[in-house]
């Protein structure tokens, strides 16, 4: 079993679907994610479809202001305003810094909006309504509601639209939901587009759907982002494939929420280059889950274009900076997939201490990788407290590695309660290990029907040991269906007893495939008897041989030393016989001696024989007797009549008899 890091199968992180707006986030205010929040107008709205609006981003960039009202406002009077900036500097010698130009400038700008309040406030005094209207605005957006609303009630009883959408607002703001849905009534029906997206959010929110369709259907022809988006919103909820068409008109309006979802959209259709351009699109406007994804596409492609990688980490890298801690934890294990161990820890840090379970299992199992078990533990800890079922299945590796049991067991039963498939497995297979075997199989189980290739084939190898093989096969062809090389194995090999060999042939190729080197070595040897596949067969010996399987490098050997290359006939024998293949000993014992190195091919018939190899405690007989020793020769032919083969022991018997015959004598 492998620690944790991002998910069991290495695979990165997938990111979760950009959220609605919450309920209940306020009628005629824009969700949490939107681009443009709806602020309160001026009269010239009663001539145009659209209120002000500001746009603002993530990065806090400057605010721009669309229609009628003041870019800018306050949240002081104007008395107070006055009496705060008080007379301008005098001059001075010195040049003033960027500060002091920044003071004068925005001294100057509440010099001027404070001008501007007190105009509008004399005439709307005077029964001005588009003057009490602007006032109203103003107030509102300064959140002075108490002082704006009997202006903005003055203005809207006066019939002007504006005035009557931003009561609304007002009175949404308040609480007086009811009464708010009234005024925004009264200002979509005059064509207010603004007043429209509220009341459409607001029927949303009481579940008349049918209503707020109407509504947002309303502020979205007129060209209003927000209706187009929530429009949009509402639409994909309900599965309805015109979701995205709004959710693309809001996208082109600006709307890089929009443009987020309509890339999720076709990414789920599998255009993946419509949905690259949509995510750059909301990435450029800094969406930080749209800079996450577009990453991933672009590491995705890396394997192809490595440019793709660098490209990718520099997404990553905005993303983080703007606040999603998922970007930061794929950079840290990109980072680390090109062996800057350093960087990837420090955003996976960064990623860990903002919530994000993954990266601190990632810097759990780096620490672990290092030895530092107290690190490792701390860290994945903070996993399994950010909800992370992982953590708790690493600590539960991490006490085993430790040599404690007791407390690994407790962790694994931890995660497994928490569905935690290969905690399932693991510890099930703790519960096997000391024979309880009732215990252990519902968690195989468990572990199994969640997708665990290791608890099918766990489970395979439960029933085999019942002798319930039809069980034991239909665990084994799941399994290997996922690409286990172990369980291909024991299909092979239940093929090739059956006689089957060309259903044997194809599950051991399977079985190599997946990494299992007795699959490849049986591959091979199945391939050899045939005689019709010699190079393929070379291929699977030595894909065997490296991954360390004796008998394939023994093979290996054989097959060098039929070709004359001795030299890598001894380095095939001697890796598999210092691995302990007393069959590599006894045949780089012959190499040996074939090389005039006498005394070393003694050495390894010596480990060979005394491993049970029957041949090589023959050959130690002979040469025992053509030293003149006897009674060597007699100990080593006895030996080699109990070792066998059946051709050995014979030998051995007739030398033994002629021993006794000449030691009698």
């Amino acid at each position: 079993m492998k620690l944790i890091g991002r998910n069991d199968s290495g695979a990165r992180p997938t990111p979760a679907k950009g959220a609605a707006p919450a309920p209940g986030a306020g009628a005629g205010m824009p969700p949490a994610d939107a681009d443009t929040e709806a602020w309160a107008i001026g009269p010239e709205d009663t001539q145009r479809a659209l209120p002000t609006q500001r746009t603002s981003s993530l990065t806090g960039g400057p605010e721009q202001a669309t229609g009628s009202g003041p870019e800018r406002l306050v949240h002081v009077s104007a008395r107070q305003l006055l009496d705060a900036i008080g007379p301008y500097p005098a001059a001075s010698d010195a040049e003033p810094d960027d500060t002091e130009e920044t003071s004068f400038e925005s001294a100057l700008a509440a010099r001027e909006q404070a001008a501007l309040e007190s105009r509008h406030r004399q005439a709307a005094d005077d029964g001005d309504a588009n003057a009490a209207s602007q006032l109203g605005a103003l107030l509102l957006r300064r959140g002075d509601l108490e002082d704006a609303e009997p202006y903005l009630r003055s203005a809207a009883a006066a019939g002007l639209r504006a005035a009557a959408n931003n009561l609304g607002v007002l009175l949404h703001q308040r609480g007086h939901r009811a009464e708010a849905a009234q005024w925004w009534r009264q200002a979509a029906v005059a064509g207010s587009a603004p007043a429209a997206h509220a009341l459409g959010l607001q029927l949303r929110d009481q579940g008349e759907e049918e209503a707020a369709e109407y509504w947002l259907h309303f502020a979205a022809e007129q060209g209003h982002p927000l209706g187009a988006y929530a429009l949009g919103d509402l639409m994909e909820h309900r599965r309805d494939v015109r979701a995205e068409r709004w959710f693309r008109v809001a996208a082109d309006a600006g709307h890089r929420e929009a443009a987020y979802r309509l890339a999720r959209m076709r990414e789920a259709a599998g255009d993946k280059e419509t949905a690259e351009t949509w995510y750059r699109t909301a990435a450029a406007r800094s969406h930080a889950r749209a800079a996450l994804r577009l990453g991933v596409l672009l590491e995705e492609r890396a394997h192809q274009d490595p440019s793709c990688a660098d490209e990718a980490a520099r997404w990553y890298r905005q993303g983080a900076q703007n606040g999603e801690a998922r970007a930061a934890c794929a950079l840290g294990f990109l980072l680390r997939d090109a062996g800057d161990t350093s960087a990837a820890a420090e955003w996976w840090q960064q990623a860990a201490e903002a919530g994000d379970g993954m990266a601190a299992n990632a810097l759990g199992a780096l620490h672990a990788s290092r030895g530092e078990a107290a690190e490792a533990e701390r860290w994945y800890r903070v996993a399994m407290d950010a909800g992370d079922h992982n953590g708790a299945f690493n600590l539960g590796l991490l006490c085993t590695s430790g040599g404690r049991e007791a407390q690994a067991e407790q962790w694994y039963r931890r995660a497994a309660y928490a569905g935690h498939r290969e905690a399932c497995n693991a510890l099930a297979v703790v519960l096997l290990q000391r024979g309880d075997e009732s215990g252990a199989e519902p968690w195989f189980s468990k572990a199994a029907e969640a997708g665990s290739v290791d608890g099918a084939f766990n489970l395979g190898v439960l029933h085999a040991g019942r002798g319930e093989q039809q069980q034991a096969q239909e665990w084994y062809a799941r399994a290997a269906a996922e690409g286990h090389g172990e369980a291909a194995l024991q299909l092979a090999v239940a093929q090739e007893q059956r006689g089957n060999l060309a259903a044997a042939l194809e599950r051991y190729r399977q079985a190599a495939t997946g990494g299992s080197a007795e699959g490849a070595f049986r591959l091979a040897s199945l391939l050899d008897r045939r005689g019709d596949a010699d190079a393929e067969a070379e291929h699977w010996y030595a894909v065997a041989a490296d991954a360390g399987h004796r008998r394939a490098q023994v093979r290996m050997g054989v097959r060098a030393a039929e070709r004359g290359a001795l030299e890598i006939a001894e380095s095939w024998y001697r890796r598999a016989a210092e691995a302990g293949s007393r069959s590599a000993a006894f045949n780089l014992g012959l190499l040996l001696a074939r090389q005039d190195s006498e005394a070393e091919a003694m050495i390894w018939y010596t480990r060979a024989a005394d491993a049970g190899h029957g041949r090589a405690a023959l050959r130690l007989a002979l040469l025992a007797l053509r030293r003149g020793e006897p009674l060597q020769a007699e100990s080593y032919c006895r030996r080699a009549t109990e070792y066998g083969p059946a051709e050995v022991a014979e030998r051995a018997a007739r030398l033994l008899g002629a021993l006794h015959s000449e030691l009698s004598a």
